[in-house]
C-alpha cells in the first residue's frame, strides 16, 4: 500500500515538472501571434519571452531552501495554486505590460515547483534503487516537457487562440491540488532557522543580473550594458557567498561543495547545459534558416533532442546494475561527444538526417548525467537539506543554458562573420539584404551565407564535443559518494500529515 501510494504520488509530481519545462519553450511559437494581437514592441516581446525564465532562475535557490523550512508539500501546493490562477490571467491578458508582469509572477510560482518535487521524491522513496528510478522519471519529464512544449503550442495555435497555450496548465495544476494532500508527504526541517531576507535579495539580484547580461550579450550591438550587468552581478554574487559562509543557517549551504562528487556533478550540469543549449540554438536556426522549415516543422524535427534525453534518463538506472555510477555517466558523455562530432558532417543532401541523428545521440548520452547526477546531488546531503541541494542542481541547469546561448552563440557569430569577410553580421541580415538585390546576386548571397552558417554549426559541434569529453574525464575522477542508508530517511507513512 505504501509503495502504491508513493507511485501515485510520483505521478502527481510529474505534472508540475512537465508543465514548468513546457512553459519555458511553448511560448516561442505563440509569441508572434500574441505580439500582433497585443501590439507588443520588440523590447516588450523580449521581456514577455524572458521574464518567466529570469524569475525561475533567480528564485529557485530561495524556494528550495524555503520548502525545507516551511514544508515542501505546503510550498508545492501554494505554487501550484498560484500557477493555475496566473495561467488563466495570462491567457486573457489585455496588454503587453500586463502579460510581462503576469509572466514574471508565473516565474515566481514556477520556481516553487521543481525543487519541491525533487526534494519530495527523497522522502517518498527510501530504497536507493527506487529513488534512482523515480529521479530518472522526474528528469525524463523535465526534458520531455522542453521538447514537447513547442509541439503542443503548434497544435494549440492551429485550432485555438494564443491564450490556449497558457490554459493547458490549468487542468494539471487543479488535479495536483486535489490529489496532492492525500498522496504526498509533508516534510520540513526541525533545525531550520529564520529565512535570511538579505541572502534572498542578494541571490535574486546576482542571478538576475548575470542571466540578463549573458542573454543580452548575444542580441545587443553595444555590449556595454550587458557587460556592466555581468560585472555587478558577479560582485553581488561574491557578497552573497561571503554572507553564506558567515551564517549559521545559510540560505545556500556552500559547505556541500566540500563533497567532491557533489561539486563534480554541479560543474558537469553547468557545462553540459552550455553544450546542449549552444548546439540547440544553432540546430534550430539551421533547420529554419538554412533548410527552410517552418517554426512548427522545426520544433517537430528538433524533438529528438528532448526525447533523446528522456530515453537516456530512463535507461540510466539499468546501467548502474552493470557499472559504477561515474562510469555510466562518463560513458554517456563520451556518446554525447560522438553525437556532437556528427554535426561536423552536416552538409548537402544528408544534412537533415545527420542533424537529427547527431542531436539524438548527443542528447541520449546526457541522460545518465541528468538522472544519476541529480540523484547523487540530492542523495549526498541529509534529508533536511534536499530542497537546497535540488535548487543548486536546477540553478546549474539554468546558468548552463544561459551561458550556452551566449558563449557558443558568440563563437558561432565570429565564425560566420569571418566566413562572410565582415559583409554580413548574421544569416537573418543576409536574408533581408538578398531581397533588395537582383535575383542572381541575392541567390549568391544566400548561398554564401548558408554555407557560412553551416561552418559555424560545424565549429559548435567541435566545441561541444570537447566539452563533453572533458566532462567524461572529470566524472571518472569522482570518488563514490557516501550512500544514504534507508534508515536515515524519514518513513513515508510517518511523514504524512
Amino acid at each position: 500500500m505504501r509503495v502504491n501510494r508513493a507511485r501515485l504520488g510520483l505521478i502527481v509530481l510529474m505534472m508540475p515538472t512537465l508543465l514548468v519545462a513546457m512553459d519555458m519553450t511553448a511560448l516561442l511559437l505563440a509569441l508572434p501571434r500574441l505580439s500582433a494581437d497585443l501590439g507588443a514592441t520588440n523590447v516588450q516581446q523580449l521581456w514577455i519571452s524572458d521574464s518567466y525564465g529570469f524569475m525561475v532562475a533567480g528564485l529557485v535557490i530561495t524556494m528550495g531552501t524555503l520548502g525545507d523550512r516551511i514544508g515542501r508539500r505546503r510550498l508545492l501546493m501554494i505554487g501550484a495554486a498560484a500557477f493555475m490562477v496566473l495561467s488563466v490571467v495570462a491567457a486573457f491578458a489585455a496588454s503587453p505590460l500586463m502579460l510581462i508582469v503576469v509572466r514574471a509572477l508565473l516565474g515566481v510560482a514556477g520556481a516553487t515547483l521543481t525543487p519541491s518535487t525533487l526534494a519530495l521524491i527523497t522522502n517518498m522513496f527510501r530504497d536507493e534503487r527506487q529513488r534512482g528510478q523515480a529521479i530518472a522519471i522526474w528528469a525524463t519529464c523535465q526534458f520531455t516537457g522542453g521538447a514537447l512544449g513547442p509541439v503542443l503550442a503548434g497544435f494549440l495555435l492551429q485550432h485555438f487562440w494564443w491564450g490556449s497555450v497558457f490554459l493547458a496548465a490549468v487542468p494539471a495544476m487543479a488535479l495536483l491540488l486535489l490529489a496532492g494532500p492525500a498522496l504526498l508527504p509533508e516534510f520540513r526541517s526541525d533545525q531550520a532557522g529564520r529565512l535570511d531576507l538579505g541572502s534572498v535579495g542578494l541571490s535574486l539580484v546576482a542571478v538576475l543580473l548575470m542571466v540578463y547580461g549573458i542573454k543580452q550579450l548575444t542580441v545587443e550591438s553595444a555590449p556595454v550594458v550587458p557587460a556592466v550587468a555581468l560585472v555587478v552581478g558577479a560582485a553581488i554574487g561574491l557578497l552573497f557567498v561571503r554572507r553564506q559562509l558567515r551564517l549559521e543557517a545559510p540560505l545556500l549551504d556552500l559547505r556541500l561543495f566540500h563533497n567532491r562528487p557533489f561539486t563534480a556533478v554541479i560543474v558537469a550540469l553547468v557545462f553540459a547545459g552550455i553544450a546542449m543549449a549552444g548546439t540547440g540554438l544553432m540546430v534550430t536556426q539551421f533547420l529554419q534558416s538554412v533548410l527552410g522549415f517552418s517554426p512548427v516543422a522545426s520544433a517537430v524535427l528538433f524533438a529528438p533532442m528532448g526525447l533523446g534525453v528522456a530515453v537516456g534518463t530512463m535507461a540510466a538506472p539499468a546501467l548502474t546494475r552493470r557499472m559504477r555510477q561515474p562510469t555510466a555517466i562518463a560513458g554517456g558523455l563520451v556518446g554525447s561527444a560522438l553525437g556532437s562530432l556528427l554535426l561536423v558532417g552536416v552538409h548537402g543532401a544528408s544534412a537533415l538526417p545527420m542533424v537529427m541523428i547527431g542531436i539524438a545521440v548527443l542528447a541520449l548520452g546526457t541522460g545518465p548525467l541528468f538522472a544519476l547526477g541529480t540523484g547523487l546531488v540530492v542523495g549526498s546531503v541529509p534529508p533536511e537539506r534536499a530542497g537546497s541541494a535540488a535548487s543548486m542542481s536546477e540553478t546549474g541547469n539554468y546558468v548552463g543554458g544561459s551561458l550556452g546561448f551566449a558563449l557558443l552563440g558568440v563563437v558561432a557569430a565570429v565564425v560566420y562573420r569571418s566566413r562572410m569577410d565582415g559583409t554580413s553580421d548574421s544569416l537573418a541580415d543576409a536574408v533581408a539584404a538578398s531581397q533588395h538585390l537582383p535575383a542572381s546576386q541575392g541567390a549568391e548571397l544566400l548561398h554564401t551565407a548558408r554555407e557560412a552558417f553551416t561552418t559555424s554549426l560545424h565549429v559548435t559541434g567541435v566545441v561541444a564535443a570537447i566539452i563533453f569529453a572533458g566532462l567524461a574525464v572529470l566524472t571518472l575522477t569522482m570518488r563514490p559518494a557516501p550512500r544514504t542508508t534507508p534508515a536515515a530517511l524519514p518513513d513515508y507513512e510517518a511523514a504524512r500529515s
